[in-house]
């Protein structure tokens, strides 16, 4: 008798799997029953490309039980990232990246049913990242409701009744001696992007992605990557124009003066959109610069508050500097007051004495 084929050792009887290199490169594998037709003769059945789902066909043309099947959560990470992923927000899309890579480190070969939630409790006090360990709890909450909606597991899902770490916003308020330290060493595109992301509240790569075609006479259309909120920021009260409004007019005179016809409104001297990886070059130069400056005049503790200034920093310092705080989470795009004021304020509420 013939030695059975490699690929098929672990398979049922009369199971095979045939595999294809794709053009792309991949590699494409498919399971088949090695039955037979009315007229007995020789037929392959497909059984598909899911190995766990041609088990159960293979019972039921075989007309034996269904197998206990072990789904492991590597291939239910896989179909996540494969059909889920690509439906969010570009920075969702790199921050769940990075997200996946630790829960495959742990997950990858764990059946989905023995997950239980002293094992996300476990893994929740084994990560020395903790405010990360909570976000990747969360993902990893999201894969489970949508593996449960998949029909691969029916179990509660694990994640939701365990506590998380506990966060601490991030507090640092850039004081007016700040940004201008900062401001005084930038050149003239991170100035204005230093400008437009303080005068619109919004996040660094929502500064930086304005255009011509999102101006009108009255407003600036704003689309936020991370959330999709959309907003118009007012470049005129009545006939008077905002500070953002004469700034985009200072800036467009500018423009037009050296020669960039670009759509984009914050670029280089050149006309080229800055990217963020061009932001963070300038901005670690001004920073340090405005730093090393602090130092020379013996003001180490102005010094010391520049070099923890990040880019970041801007949207909050909006948010704490508009005095309504309704305003101030229109502004922001917050659905919920709540969130701006825990986490955006960055200083006290100013009070009256008591005498």
């Amino acid at each position: 008798m013939r030695p059975k084929d490699p690929a098929n050792r672990n398979l049922p009887p009369r199971m095979i799997a045939r595999t294809r290199l794709l053009k792309s490169g991949k590699t494409w594998t498919g399971y088949y029953y090695n039955g037979r037709d009315e007229h007995g003769k020789r037929r392959e059945i497909p059984l598909g490309t899911d190995l766990d789902e041609a088990r159960i066909e293979w019972a039921r043309l075989e007309r034996k039980n269904a197998p206990n099947l072990q789904r492991l959560m590597g291939p239910i990470f896989d179909r996540y990232e494969r059909e889920i992923i690509p439906g969010k927000s570009h920075r969702t899309q790199k921050d769940n990246a990075a997200e996946l890579k630790n829960l495959r480190a742990a997950f990858d070969n764990a059946p989905i049913d023995a997950i239980t939630p002293h094992v996300i409790a476990q893994y929740r006090d084994a990560r020395s990242a903790k405010t990360r360990g909570n976000r990747e709890i969360a993902l990893l909450s999201h894969v489970f409701n949508i593996a449960r909606e998949w029909g691969l597991t029916d179990k509660e899902n694990p994640c939701a009744r365990v506590r998380r770490n506990k966060e601490k916003p991030r507090d640092y308020y850039a004081g007016d001696d700040v940004w201008a330290a900062v401001y005084q060493e930038a050149c003239q595109e991170l100035r204005d992007a230093m400008d437009m992301a303080y005068l619109t509240g919004q996040r660094p790569a929502d500064a930086l992605k304005p255009t011509t075609a999102d101006l009108s006479h009255e407003y600036m259309q704003v689309h936020q990557g991370k959330t999709g909120k959309r907003l118009r920021i007012r470049l005129r009260e009545g006939e008077t124009l905002t500070g953002l409004g004469a700034f985009i007019e200072s800036l467009l005179e500018r423009r037009a003066l050296a020669g960039i016809k670009t759509s984009t409104l914050i670029t280089n001297p050149s006309g080229l959109r800055l990217s963020t990886r061009m932001l963070r070059n300038r901005w670690d130069e001004a920073r340090a610069k405005a730093a090393i400056e602090a130092d020379q005049r013996g003001d180490t503790a102005l010094a010391i508050r520049i070099r923890q200034f990040q880019f970041r920093d801007i949207r909050p310092k909006a948010a704490t500097e508009i005095e309504d705080i309704s305003h101030a989470s229109k502004l922001l795009g917050h659905t919920k007051e709540e969130i701006t004021r825990r986490v955006y304020r960055r200083i006290g509420e100013a009070v009256d004495p008591t005498k």
